[in-house]
């Protein structure tokens, strides 16, 4: 088990941070996703607020950009009627040299509750966690290649309301698993819930080794790939992680990784579409498909309100102290 996977559960193993889908183990995953079904109908009521959070503050500190991480973050929090502070990289004193702990400890001074993290590097969750000081929650909204737990939770709870016997699943993920921190934070969390079948499909160049250690079979042919799957994972394909040399045009690459009308029937009838977001229309993905009957890819979205709202509950809400 990683060391991220170790200091975010405190000794009694409940949730002290959130910087990984590993090693959560099935009993608390549950937890998190019963949690968050418990939050399904607050995000479709009138009045969309509960006072779990009320007197407490989030600090949004996002250092990549992001549309719709961040928004969830900001609604979960506030639907818990916590103060929230959103702060980008880019308007932040690191820009004038400050040290990211100097940033953290700035910060808490203020006496922040809990920080959300998003970052380009991988350790850099892990690298507040580790020197948060009591009291203070760190959450990872997604750092380089490493984790992005909470896309990984959302994935793992869209999949559950459809198809709840999760464990006896086929599932592909296909596409740049390379640069993909939502791909090994969903592996960590479907293995964690017991499914054997999970699949990994892309081109040599994006499919990275030691995959193999985390147990998931790999093809580089889509059609037994996605073969009796019962949900296709699809990934975005991240240029700007990359250079030329790991696969041609966006065309090439959808005419034998993207999913369309033709190749979507390779997988069961019934299968699930998804797509952590956003899209590349064409490359990845066809427009028909995209929003089609077997896309879930707008309940992604919805349902990830309703996650980080547990996971924010269970780490600072008022049954906590």
């Amino acid at each position: 088990m990683s060391a991220a996977a170790k200091i975010q559960l405190d000794a009694h193993g409940r949730l002290r941070h959130l910087l990984t889908t590993e090693g959560l183990g099935r009993e608390l995953l549950t937890e998190i996703l019963d949690t968050a079904e418990s939050f399904v109908p607050v995000t479709r009521n009138d009045v969309k607020k509960v006072p779990l959070l009320r007197g407490r503050t989030v600090v949004n500190l996002f250092f990549e950009a992001s549309t719709r991480t961040r928004s969830a973050f900001e609604l979960a929090a506030h639907r818990l009627s916590a103060d929230v502070l959103n702060i980008e990289g880019s308007s932040s004193s690191t820009t004038k040299g400050e040290t990211l702990l100097d940033t953290l400890k700035t910060l808490e001074s203020m006496h922040v509750d809990m920080f959300v993290i998003r970052h380009g590097e991988s350790g850099a969750a892990e690298f507040f966690a580790e020197h948060a000081g009591d009291g203070v929650a760190i959450l990872n909204g997604g750092d380089g290649r490493h984790a992005h737990p909470t896309q990984g939770l959302l994935d793992v709870f869209t999949i559950r309301r459809h198809k709840p016997d999760v464990a006896g699943l086929s599932v592909a993920i296909v596409g740049d698993v390379l640069h993909s921190r939502v791909a090994r934070s969903d592996i960590h969390a479907l293995r964690e819930l017991g499914v054997r079948d999970i699949r990994v499909v892309g081109p040599k160049t994006l499919v990275p080794p030691e995959l193999d250690a985390l147990g998931v079979s790999v093809h580089h042919d889509l059609r037994a790939g996605l073969d009796g799957a019962d949900v296709v994972m699809l990934l975005r394909l991240q240029r700007e992680r990359m250079s030329g040399h790991y696969l041609p045009a966006g065309s090439a690459f959808h005419r034998g990784f993207g999913l369309n009308e033709t190749t979507l029937r390779y997988a069961k009838p019934d299968a699930l579409l998804m797509h952590p977001g956003p899209i590349n229309r064409g490359v990845e993905i066809a427009a028909p498909v995209a929003y089609g009957d077997q896309s879930v890819i707008l309940e992604q979205v919805s349902h990830g309100v309703a996650i980080r709202m547990a996971v924010m509950a269970m780490i600072i809400g008022a049954h906590r102290t």
